[in-house]
C-alpha cells in the first residue's frame, strides 16, 4: 500500500514526532488483507454526565480514527473505547440518587442511564461509534486471570482481601511521564494503608461487601481496580501488542504508567501499546474548569448555547495537544467560520448544492492532519478553499474548490450540508443574485467582467499601486455595482441601477 501523506505522530513516551507505520504493515508475514490498524482510548466511567473536558479526547480521536481509515480503509482500523461501569464514584453516585432502592439495581441504573446519555451527547458531536465499547464488567473474568498472572510472577501481592502491583517490581516505572518515584509520591493521591508494602503499590483487586458489586475469584467476592480493567479489554479486544494508546494528559499518571507496568509485567515479551497520545486540558474563559469556579460545563449544557458541530469545531481550532480556552469568543468564532463555510457552498447554487457534491480529500487537509493531527492547520486549509469557492460566478476553479471543502469538511467530522442550512442559503442566494441580473440585463460575460476588475484591484493593493486600485473600486461602484471588502476577499452583487456598459471602458 502506497501511503500518499505518511502520518507522523508525537509519542508521549519518546517526546518525538515519529512516521506512523502500524504493526501489520511492518510485518511481511502478515497478508495485506489481514492487516489492521489498532487503537486503544480510555472511555467515560459512567457516574455523571460528562463535560467538555471529558467530550475533547472523543472529538479529537474520533478524528484520528477517521484519518486513519481514510488512509488504511474503514475496514481496516479497529478503535477500542472502553466503558468503565464499575467504580466507587459510580457506588456513591448511585445510593446518593436512589437511597430508597436496591444498592445493586441504583448502580445498574445508573451506569444504563449514564451511558446512554453520553452516547446521546457524542452523536450530537458526531462522534463515529467506535469498533468495539466493551463494559469493564463484561471482561471481570479475563481481569482475574490477569491478576493471578502478574502474582505467580511476582509483580503482585495478596494483602487483607486485596492485591496490589507491586511498583517496585517493575523498575521501568515512570518512563512514560517522566517522573521519579519520589516525585510520583509526592504529587500523587496516594492511598495509605497498613497492607501496603509500598505507598505506590495500587489495587488491581478489592473486596466488596453485600452493596457493592462483586464477582467470585481466588482472593474472595471482589471487584477489580480501575487501571486492571484497561489492560485487560485491550488485550482483549487488540491483542497484547497494538499500535496507539489515547487519553487526556491527566491520565497519563497515575492511569496509563499502571497500565504499562501491568501489562509489561503479565506479557513480558510484548510491547503493549506504541504509540502514546495526550490531549490537552479545557479551561473555561482562561480559568481551569472546576465545579468550585462554577464554572464546569457539561456537554449537555454547552448543547443548549451552541449545535454540536459548532463545539465541535471549537475544539479542532486548538491543536489537540494544547491547553483549549473553552470561551465565549472561541464558540463565536467557531459558528461564523461554520457560516462562511456553507455560505461559499451556497455560492455554487441550488442545483449543485441539491447534488451533495464532495470531493476527495483536499491535499492541504490531508498534509496538516498527518502532520501530528494538526487541526488548526487543516481548518486554515479549508478556510483559503471557502475563499476561493465564495466568488459568485459559476467557474470551474470555484465548483472545484467547493467540492474540495466539503470533502474537507466531512473528513473532520462535520456534514457540509447538515439541516438544509446549504440548501436555505443557496435559495436565498441565487434569488437576490438572479433578480438583480435581471434587472440589470447581466450575464457570465458581465459577472467575470466584474470578478476580472476585483482581481486587478486586489493586484493594485498588494503592490501599494493605490490610486489605480481606488480607481477601479470608483469605476466599478459607478456602473451600479456592489462591493464589500471582507477577509476573505472582495464580495460583490448587483445594485438596481447596474448598467454593463459602463464596465466595458474600465481599464
Amino acid at each position: 500500500m502506497t501511503i500518499a501523506h505518511p502520518i507522523r505522530l508525537r509519542n508521549s513516551a519518546s517526546g518525538e514526532a515519529e512516521r506512523f507505520t502500524p504493526r501489520d504493515w511492518r510485518d511481511p508475514a502478515i497478508p495485506e488483507d489481514e492487516r489492521r490498524v489498532r487503537m486503544y482510548v480510555c472511555g467515560p466511567t459512567v457516574y455523571d454526565r460528562v463535560h467538555v473536558g471529558n467530550a475533547r479526547p472523543a472529538v479529537v480521536f474520533d478524528v484520528l480514527f477517521r484519518l486513519l481509515r481514510h488512509v488504511y480503509g474503514e475496514d481496516r482500523v479497529v478503535y477500542v473505547r472502553n466503558v468503565t461501569d464499575v467504580e466507587d464514584k459510580i457506588n456513591a453516585r448511585a445510593k446518593e440518587r436512589w437511597p430508597e432502592m436496591d444498592p445493586l439495581e441504583a448502580i445498574a441504573r445508573l451506569t444504563r442511564e449514564t451511558t446512554a446519555a453520553f452516547h446521546a451527547d457524542m452523536d450530537a458531536l458526531d462522534v463515529l461509534r467506535p469498533t468495539h465499547e466493551p463494559k469493564a464488567t463484561d471482561h471481570v473474568p479475563a481481569m482475574v486471570e490477569m491478576i493471578a498472572l502478574l502474582i505467580e510472577r511476582g509483580h503482585a501481592y495478596e494483602a487483607e482481601g486485596h492485591v496490589l502491583f507491586s511498583v517496585a517490581s517493575y523498575p521501568a516505572y515512570g518512563a512514560l511521564s517522566g517522573r521519579s518515584t519520589e516525585d510520583m509520591i509526592a504529587g500523587a493521591r496516594v492511598e495509605v494503608a497498613p497492607y501496603k508494602r509500598d505507598p505506590m503499590d495500587f489495587v488491581l483487586w478489592k473486596p466488596s461487601g453485600p452493596d457493592e458489586p462483586g464477582w467470585e475469584s481466588p482472593w474472595g467476592r471482589g471487584r477489580p481496580g480501575w487501571h486492571i480493567e484497561c489492560s485487560a479489554m485491550s488485550e482483549a479486544l487488540l491483542g497484547p501488542d497494538f499500535d496507539i494508546h489515547g487519553g487526556g494528559s491527566d491520565l497519563m499518571f497515575p492511569h496509563h504508567e499502571n497500565e504499562i507496568a501491568q501489562s509489561h509485567c503479565a506479557h513480558p515479551d510484548h510491547a503493549f501499546a506504541e504509540v502514546w497520545l495526550h490531549n490537552g486540558m479545557i479551561n473555561v474563559d482562561g480559568r481551569k474548569m472546576s465545579k468550585s469556579l462554577g464554572n464546569f460545563v457539561t456537554v449537555a449544557e454547552a448543547l443548549e448555547e451552541l449545535p454540536g458541530e459548532v463545539i465541535r469545531l471549537g475544539f479542532l481550532m486548538t491543536h489537540y495537544r494544547d491547553v483549549l480556552n473553552w470561551g465565549a469568543k472561541r464558540r463565536q468564532e467557531a459558528r461564523k467560520k461554520l457560516e462562511r463555510w456553507r455560505l461559499s457552498l451556497a455560492r455554487r447554487g441550488s442545483d449543485w448544492v441539491a447534488a451533495r457534491p464532495e470531493g476527495p480529500a483536499p491535499a492541504a487537509v490531508m498534509e496538516a492532519l498527518s502532520d501530528d493531527l494538526n487541526t488548526p492547520g487543516a481548518v486554515a486549509a479549508l478556510d483559503e478553499l471557502a475563499k476561493a469557492a465564495r466568488i459568485r460566478e459559476r467557474t470551474v476553479e470555484a465548483a472545484a474548490a467547493a467540492e474540495a471543502l466539503a470533502g474537507g469538511m466531512r473528513l473532520l467530522g462535520l456534514d457540509p450540508f447538515a439541516d438544509g442550512a446549504v440548501d436555505r442559503l443557496a435559495a436565498e442566494e441565487e434569488g437576490t443574485l438572479s433578480d438583480a441580473m435581471r434587472a440589470g440585463g447581466a450575464g457570465a460575460e458581465q459577472a467575470g467582467r466584474i470578478r476580472a476588475l476585483l482581481d486587478a484591484r486586489a493586484e493594485a493593493r498588494k503592490a501599494k499601486d493605490f490610486a489605480r486600485a481606488d480607481a477601479i473600486r470608483d469605476a466599478v461602484a459607478a456602473a451600479g455595482v456592489i462591493v464589500k471588502d471582507t477577509p476573505q476577499g472582495a464580495e460583490w452583487e448587483l445594485g438596481p441601477d447596474f448598467d454593463p456598459t459602463k464596465l466595458e471602458d474600465v481599464e
